[in-house]
């Protein structure tokens, strides 16, 4: 293991202005995002789309990494160029989600175990020399007003991630570690914050007893919000404040960088919120970013329809939210910057 390369990409990948595009949609998950649009999810369609992406102009300004899926790191361009080095030529480090999803926790009704360690240590080797740089795996938290997620739950998660994330260290890999308390559900910010805060405390605790090394991470947390059936919605200020506070409770000082998640907000919240975290951040150790997903390629498929004559459009609507999400990294981001 290689501490200085670890801290290196790790501080690479949260560097000023810049954050990570999450395009490691499962297959099942991609087909979901694909049916408002009526595109059919076959191997090219998701090609084509993951190339529209990577080659939007001017977005290494503000991505600095990829989260890519097995499939996709293994693709090529239609000029026949490996997504990996597209990515890397044009100064953006590829990643790749490893884990293989949630599953029923057995004898735990309502919770979720992330599974994927077996063969762990061999995928990793496989992609690092794929290109990868680094890796993410996902532990999903459900949580309800009162009983979800149970404590066995927290500790059998942030476990995993821990075994993965010392795993990835080993291998040279930057492990993203990703604790998400779900948003669905009517429990109020309050809870959220409480689950979370758990979360935090269990899995670092994890991390120090595997002997992970934090300057060589990156968390990508939810933020704290309430349940989107909550009758009591907050404003961005307080999402931030919130956050930031469960963060200098739990998170190391070392660690270079958090990512958050968008977590099912939509693209205006999830730049809000990010933006009113870096307005009040004050004398944070860490860079606060983004790793989104759907909020930054939502407006993408809607300009897309998988039509080839729509690629221009959805490129300039990738670009523009990700120079949105570089502003609100520096917190000089306005909702009237959607509209320019």
């Amino acid at each position: 293991m290689n501490i200085d390369e670890l801290k290196s990409v790790a501080e690479a990948i949260v560097a000023r202005q810049k954050g990570i595009l999450a395009a490691d949609e499962s297959n099942p998950t991609i087909k979901k995002r694909f049916a408002p649009i009526n595109v059919e999810s076959t191997e090219e369609n998701r090609r084509r789309y993951r190339e529209l992406l990577f080659t939007a102009e001017g977005i290494e300004r503000h991505i600095s990494g990829v989260i890519l899926y097995d499939e996709t790191i293994r693709q090529s361009s239609k000029h026949g160029i490996p997504f990996p080095q597209v990515l890397s030529e044009r100064g953006i480090i590829p990643g790749i989600k490893v884990d293989k999803g949630a599953k029923p926790l057995a004898l735990q009704p309502g919770n979720k175990i992330t599974e994927g360690l077996d063969g762990l240590r061999d995928r990793l080797a496989e992609y690092k020399q794929l290109g990868a740089k680094f890796a993410k795996w996902r532990a999903v938290m459900e949580i309800d007003e009162q009983s979800l997620p149970s404590a066995y739950a927290i500790r059998a998660n942030c476990h995993a991630l821990a075994r993965y994330a010392a795993l990835c260290q080993e291998a040279g890999l930057v492990p993203i570690v990703e604790p998400e308390v779900l948003m669905d559900g009517a429990h109020d910010i309050g809870r959220c914050e409480s689950i979370t805060s758990a979360m935090l405390e269990t899995l670092f605790g994890e991390l120090d007893a595997h002997g992970v090394v934090f300057e060589g991470i990156l968390l990508k947390p939810n933020m704290v919000v309430p349940g989107k059936k909550c009758a009591l919605q907050v404003s961005s200020q307080q999402v931030a404040e919130a956050t930031i506070r469960c963060l200098r409770r739990y998170v190391p000082t070392a660690v270079p960088g958090v990512v958050f998640l968008s977590g099912g907000q939509n693209p205006e919240e999830a730049t809000d919120n990010l933006n009113a975290m870096n307005i009040m951040r004050g004398n944070c150790p860490w860079q606060l970013s983004f790793s989104y997903g759907r909020a930054l390629q939502e407006p993408v498929l809607a300009a897309w329809k998988g039509e080839e004559k729509n690629v221009t459009e959805a490129q300039r609507a990738f670009s523009k939210r990700c120079q949105l999400n570089g502003l609100a990294r520096e917190g000089l981001y306005n909702r009237s910057m959607e509209d320019s």
